[in-house]
């Protein structure tokens, strides 16, 4: 199999990345919170040694997957009327207690359980701004949030909502379509925005990542059609050279 081969195979694997991360983003479209990722690629030279290289095949550019990336830009906000949907404008995240640590959110949709504890929808524990999670008192049924995060019923103040910051939003991983993970220590939102009554929706714009399917899938094509003009054209060699060899 010759490099040119190798060379469209590079590419058709980097599509083929670029096709599921396309994919998860237009599954997770009405995911309350949901960021898009995108697929960032790069070329990598390969210096082809010998002592008569034909002028331009000095070098061969193979197709390399480099990293995937989240686009943190705020989606639209939702309203809902729910006192425990909860939308943040601007930076920051909500604190969740996970089985496996605290994890971040911008999926603001909360309830409240029968003991008092506010949760998400998977019912991890929403956190206040000493990292505890917050439980509301059980006879208490009308509450309001300020944008700051604190938290008012019947009976006076229940808590205030810790929202964080990442050092770097670069370096967070991924748990599902909605946690994030930050293994650096993250800095508390002095003056937080939430929006009580509202969530924030995905940010993925379903025409843009449809028309980015259809590109992938004709550039894979391409691609496709080119490594079986190769594969033909390599036999046919192959059977001229037997023929003549006969």
């Amino acid at each position: 199999m010759e490099n040119s081969t190798y060379i469209a195979l590079s590419r058709m694997d980097a599509q083929q990345r670029a096709m599921s991360v396309v994919a998860e983003n237009m599954s997770n479209a009405s995911t309350v919170g949901y960021k898009r990722e995108s697929v960032l690629f790069s070329d990598y030279l390969s210096k082809q040694h010998g002592a008569n290289q034909p002028t331009g095949s000095e070098t061969q550019t193979y197709t390399q997957d480099r990293a995937t990336y989240r686009d943190f830009q705020q989606g639209d906000l939702q309203q809902t009327g729910n006192p425990l949907d909860l939308a943040l404008g601007g930076e920051g995240y909500f604190q969740v207690q996970t089985a496996n640590g605290v994890r971040l959110t911008r999926a603001g949709r909360f309830e409240k359980q029968q003991d008092g504890t506010v949760v998400d929808e998977a019912g991890n524990a929403l956190l206040d701004r000493e990292g505890q999670p917050i439980v509301l008192p059980t006879t208490d049924h009308q509450l309001t949030i300020s944008s700051d995060g604190v938290i008012t019923t019947e009976t006076g103040e229940a808590g205030q909502i810790g929202i964080v910051t990442a050092r770097d939003n670069n370096t967070l991983q991924a748990e599902g379509s909605h946690l994030l993970r930050s293994d650096q220590p993250t800095n508390a939102v002095d003056r937080p925005q939430i929006m009580q009554g509202m969530v924030e929706g995905s940010n993925v714009q379903m025409m843009s990542e449809v028309t980015k399917m259809m590109d992938i899938q004709r550039n894979f094509d391409f691609m496709a059609q080119f490594v079986n003009a190769e594969a033909t054209r390599q036999q046919n060699a192959i059977d001229k050279i037997v023929q003549v060899s006969a």
